[in-house]
């Protein structure tokens, strides 16, 4: 059934007079459902000029470009110059809509083509070849279309990726931005200043008679069709959350380059991201984790949280017996590191990782060198202290990659285990972002107090462990 009725018709002869494709004229008429648009473009190009046709003596046709009009043809033949009941004069003729210029040869004003040619079956099936070349494996996809920015000055607000130019009217663009330079600003890896939101920013400021007089309305009839410049394939990324001890002294979180220069041949991102990356297919991937430790600090216990985004990854789908063979894999290729509760996660998940980070407590072992000779009773006080408050400066070790600041943090309980005259191992539960190493020697004076304060000794630190990160995410998996 033909989705346009009597009342469209004016509307409908307006535009097909000034080139507008029947898919067009169907959006501007108001046909929101599917079926019409899926017809051949030449099945509804005949359809429209029989609609357009007038019933019984009237004849629809079209002129250019000024506004369409009609007149019975009796009239007409008669010479009649007044045309309606009222006076007034409705609407002149000029050739049969069957002969009409505005065939399949030509390119809409509206779309530029996009609704005439690429809605096609031909082109439809070019891009199901490309997924299907792809090698993507995917369950349900979004199909989205990237349009020239000058389209939105032409009118269209559809918007369903294939990407679209149309260089002939390139130009329909520019005088936005001498009237509104502000909205085109030039921006990184992008080639053009006359971007769609670009133009939708200056196009949402333009009063609509200082438009008229700087754009044809209706928009002129280009002669090409859009181009295509690409059809790409592409997969949501995919999130893999676990737990990672590490247990080398040498091995830092993300691999360590200075100047350029690779300091440590692998980092524990790589080692557990290699592997993700070869099976999912991904061609990169994004690392957290709930904190760091430096390089010469192990993570013992439960590990540390950590998540990884996959991005485009051409394998999504996995048994919850594979990730656990994959964390086997992962686990046996290293003896630096050991991943457990390996899982897929959701985006939205790994809030949770990040979620009052810290108000968290982490817990540390230290084992702690002085310069006097100490006893056992020297070390017992330390025992007794719970929620001591410290002032720590930004640490002089990472001045050059973090600002300066001041920051207070709780250091909430210690125990001290007597190793000798010069040694003893300090166990500390701390709130999350509390530098442990400046804790014990103090920096230069940047922390206070600290463990060389409280005992009136000079203290320095020569092993740090990690034996907790109390964050309860991502939830542990049953062995």
């Amino acid at each position: 059934m033909f989705p346009l009725t009597k009342e469209n018709k004016h509307v409908a002869q307006l535009l097909f007079s000034t080139g507008t494709c029947p898919r067009c004229i169907f959006r501007f008429c108001g046909v929101d459902f599917h079926a019409p648009y899926k017809h051949p473009y030449e099945e509804l190009l005949n359809h429209l000029q029989k609609f357009l046709k007038a019933e019984k003596d009237e004849l629809i046709l079209e002129v250019p470009n000024p506004p369409l009009k009609k007149i019975r043809l009796q009239e007409l033949e008669d010479g009649i110059d007044n045309l309606s009941q009222n006076g007034e004069s409705e609407i002149s003729i000029i050739e049969d809509a069957s002969h009409n210029s505005n065939s399949n040869a030509n390119v809409c004003n509206v779309c530029l083509g996009i609704l005439q040619e690429f809605c096609e079956k031909e082109f439809i099936k070019k891009v199901c070849q490309k997924v299907e070349a792809s090698g993507f494996e995917f369950t349900n996809l979004v199909f989205s279309v990237s349009f020239p920015p000058q389209l939105s000055v032409r009118e269209s607000l559809f918007e369903v990726s294939v990407v679209f130019a149309h260089p002939e009217t390139v130009e329909d663009c520019h005088f936005l931005g001498a009237i509104f330079p502000d909205c085109f600003k030039p921006a990184k890896n992008k080639q053009s200043v006359f971007t769609r939101m670009a133009v939708m920013k200056a196009l949402n400021k333009i009063k609509e008679e200082d438009f008229r007089k700087q754009f044809p309305c209706p928009p002129n009839s280009p002669k090409a069709v859009c181009t295509v410049l690409e059809i790409e394939c592409a997969h949501g990324a995919v999130f893999v959350a676990g737990r990672y001890n590490k247990y080398s002294r040498n091995l830092p979180q993300t691999p360590w380059i200075i100047d350029g220069e690779r300091k440590l041949e692998s980092s524990v991102e790589e080692l557990i991201s290699d592997h993700l990356l070869t099976v999912f297919k991904a061609e990169s991937f994004n690392f957290s984790s709930s904190g760091r430790e430096d390089v010469d600090v192990r993570t013992l216990g439960n590990g540390r949280p950590f998540a990884i985004e996959l991005v485009n990854p051409h394998r999504v789908h996995f048994t919850s017996q594979e990730i656990k063979e994959l964390q086997q894999k992962i686990n046996e290729s290293s003896n630096k590191i050991q991943v457990r509760d390996l899982q897929l996660v959701t985006r939205e998940a790994i809030g949770h990782m990040k979620e009052g980070e810290e108000e968290k407590t982490k817990t540390y072992s230290a084992l702690i060198w002085t310069n006097k000779v100490i006893q056992k009773k020297d070390i017992e006080f330390l025992n007794d202290i719970k929620d001591l408050k410290i002032d720590q400066k930004t640490p002089l070790r990472v001045l050059h990659r973090r600002p300066l600041a001041l920051r207070t943090r709780v250091i909430h309980s210690m125990e001290t285990h007597y190793v000798d005259e010069h040694h003893f191992r300090l166990y500390l539960k701390t709130q999350a972002g509390t530098y442990i190493k400046e804790f014990v020697h103090g920096d230069f004076g940047r922390t206070k107090p600290n463990i060389g304060s409280l005992m009136n000794v000079t203290a320095d630190i020569l092993e740090l462990d990690v034996e907790s990160v109390d964050v309860d995410w991502p939830p542990a998996l049953d062995d």
